[in-house]
């Protein structure tokens, strides 16, 4: 490939991954917003508040758990349809959630939430491990910064929607607007062909291994490696998931909802200013682990920032009932969560090839779905223990694990997968050449 075309094709991936992030922007609220709506939809129905986080789950179980279907979609057919499809559902589940007047029927809208959600989530990232075999953890990381990040400018609207005109306004008007878009930009979405990423592929093993051969999504299930990084993932996303989830009852829990903070020149209430923050860090996080994993390694990234969450969470359930540490430390917290969302489907890709990228990772992002199932079970254990902190505790305690097992087990056994990748392919040419 000539210089020009390669610029040319350069100049193409980024603008593909542009209209990912938008996309990925569009369903952040879905989970990042979601906390906003428990405590006013508990005060008009009177539902439990554990049977309404119960729709949470469902939301991210249907999320994660039809992405490798929708995957393999992708795949087969092209990015294109599988997002303009997660558009329409999306909008439609929150529209659903706004006349919802029963548990079931809010169940339906987080089921079918999910499953839109899930579709958009899994192409795009799918999409930028395509066209950026060189660069996986940068992209990967970019286009999660979209889910993290993307819901940041609209925590004031939304949570004003909800106080002035009701919670039912906020999901209908948001869901629309969000689905609109979503299907507008998934027009423009398009897969790599393999001669366009070559030259960029030659690059990628210069800094991270990159796997010898493509593994089929059987194949790589049959992978030890795939499972200690399934095990793991489930260990980070539960205590980020409860955070996320759980971050309006904590505040009201500790006191410190609506006790004004003042920091960087902004005053705003606690679980307000916690909320924009949050949501600005989770989504710095991933592009900037993405890179730095893309230096030093990802089981070396993994362990950093796997740690710092471990006590992130910790010191939160020791200093949290003052609000400005609260602010503070739920900052770190999804600061140090977030960039499971671009290391994990970065190092998918680079273990089992590009060729399946997106089934391969979109059957690794269930784990999320799986840690998922634990969140209503928070609220149960605060109601039993009488605080936070039992919920706390184990949180830190997973995160100290997995910050561990990336060094002392995920790496070794990586470097063994590689290793026989490598073996089996020199294998094949063999057997090819004869």
């Amino acid at each position: 490939m000539t210089t020009d075309a390669t610029s040319s094709v350069n100049n193409k991936r980024w603008l593909q991954l542009v209209f990912g992030v938008i996309c990925m922007c569009m369903i952040a609220n879905m989970q990042y917003g979601w906390t906003f709506f428990v405590n006013p939809m508990q005060e008009a129905h009177g539902w439990d508040r554990a049977a309404i986080q119960v729709a949470f789950s469902i939301f991210i179980v249907t999320e994660t758990w039809l992405v490798p279907v929708e995957g393999w979609f992708v795949d087969k057919y092209g990015p294109r349809v599988v997002v303009l499809f997660g558009g329409l559902l999306c909008g439609l589940a929150w529209v659903i959630n706004s006349h919802a007047d029963t548990l079931t029927l809010l169940y339906v809208g987080a089921a079918l939430g999910g499953v839109g959600a899930g579709a958009v989530y899994g192409t795009c990232v799918g999409n930028s491990l395509k066209w950026f075999p060189d660069r996986r953890g940068l992209a990967a990381g970019i286009t999660a910064a979209g889910f993290g990040a993307g819901s940041a400018l609209t925590v004031i609207p939304i949570q004003n929607m909800i106080k002035n005109q009701g919670y039912e306004a906020a999901f209908f008007y948001f869901g629309v607007g969000q689905g609109v878009i979503i299907f507008l930009f998934g027009l423009f979405l398009v897969a790599p062909k393999k001669e366009q990423i070559a030259a960029f592929a030659a690059k990628a093993v210069h800094k991270v291994a990159q796997s010898a051969r493509d593994f089929a999504p059987k194949e790589m299930l049959s992978t030890p490696l795939f499972w200690v990084m399934y095990a793991m993932f489930v260990m980070m996303a539960a205590g980020g998931l409860m955070a996320t989830a759980q971050l309006g009852p904590i505040a009201k829990d500790f006191g410190i909802a609506d006790v004004p903070v003042s920091l960087i020149g902004i005053t705003l209430p606690a679980l307000t200013f916690a909320a924009a923050i949050d949501r600005v860090l989770n989504g710095l996080t991933r592009p900037f682990f993405g890179w730095v994993s893309d230096q030093i390694g990802r089981e070396n990234t993994m362990f950093i920032a796997f740690a710092i969450e471990g006590v992130g969470i910790y010191a939160l359930s020791v200093l949290g009932h003052n609000p400005v540490m609260f602010v503070i430390l739920t900052g770190l917290v999804f600061f140090a969560w977030g960039e499971i969302y671009s290391l994990f489907p970065a190092m998918c890709g680079d273990a089992f090839g590009t060729r399946f990228a997106t089934t391969n990772a979109g059957l690794l992002y269930t784990a999320k779905g799986t840690a998922a199932l634990i969140v209503p079970f928070t609220s149960i254990l605060t109601t039993v223990t009488g605080s936070w902190h039992a919920v706390f505790i184990a949180a830190a305690a997973l995160n100290i694990v997995a910050a561990v097992m990336a060094l002392v087990v995920l790496k070794p056994l990586a470097s063994a997968h590689g290793r026989r990748a490598v073996a089996r392919a020199a294998a094949a040419k063999t057997v090819a050449a004869e």
